[in-house]
């Protein structure tokens, strides 16, 4: 069994997809548009083949009720590892992303949280073992 795919729910895919790729630095995988339903993904540039992000638009109320939850409970919706978490908050920064919270230790790992403009946060994670 293998993980393939998983999902984050977004406000707007396009500007999603802006963030993803030309913030965070993901490359786009797949957007397929049928009717009004979009399947959009990105994955990692360095595992082009690897786990797809379905960047999933919160139009289900569910979703959006879900999304908006853990948002104001200030839980990231995904964790993505750098190799760099202080040289990657820098980096983010200066192209103006906005931290809910900068690079802490904890045991083990050090880690950063960010807002992706699209009513998600995000972890940024290095692991230190």
């Amino acid at each position: 069994m293998k993980i393939k795919l998983t999902s984050v729910y977004v406000d707007d895919q396009d500007k999603a997809l802006k963030f993803y790729t030309g913030v965070l630095g993901f490359a786009k995988k797949v957007d397929i548009t049928m009717g009004t339903y979009r399947w959009l993904t990105v994955v990692s540039p360095e595992e082009p083949d690897g786990t797809q992000l379905q960047l999933a638009l919160n139009d289900n109320p569910a979703a959006r009720a879900y999304q908006q939850a853990i948002f104001s409970q200030s839980t990231p919706a995904a964790n993505f590892f750098v190799a760099d978490t202080e040289a990657e908050y820098a980096r983010l920064q200066a192209l103006g992303v906005t931290f809910a919270k900068g690079p802490t230790k904890s045991p083990g790992s050090t880690f950063a949280v960010l807002s992706d403009t699209c009513g998600n946060l995000i972890q940024i994670t290095h692991l230190d073992w």
